[in-house]
């Protein structure tokens, strides 16, 4: 049995991170998140336990985008 858990969490906390965007803070928190679970099911994925690479890959690329989202938007809510 595949172990997919860890490449669909990083998906999922990647999306929301990019969609919750202007709760900064925590979209930054989701947004690291969805990379490190991203990366690990990425990591299963080469290994041969899951079968998901590419959810993994995208959760690491949502996740990035969340934290440059909330990045951004948290600069601009302190510096204006």
């Amino acid at each position: 049995m595949p172990s997919n858990g860890m490449g669909t969490a990083g998906l999922v906390l990647g999306i929301v991170a990019a969609v919750v965007f202007c709760l900064w803070p925590l979209a930054i928190i989701l947004g690291v998140l969805g990379v490190v679970f991203g990366a690990v099911g990425r990591g299963k994925a080469r290994s041969g336990e899951a079968t998901n690479p590419g959810q993994a890959l995208a959760g690491i690329i949502c996740g990035a985008v969340g934290i440059v989202l909330g990045v951004g938007f948290g600069a601009l809510v302190i510096f204006t």
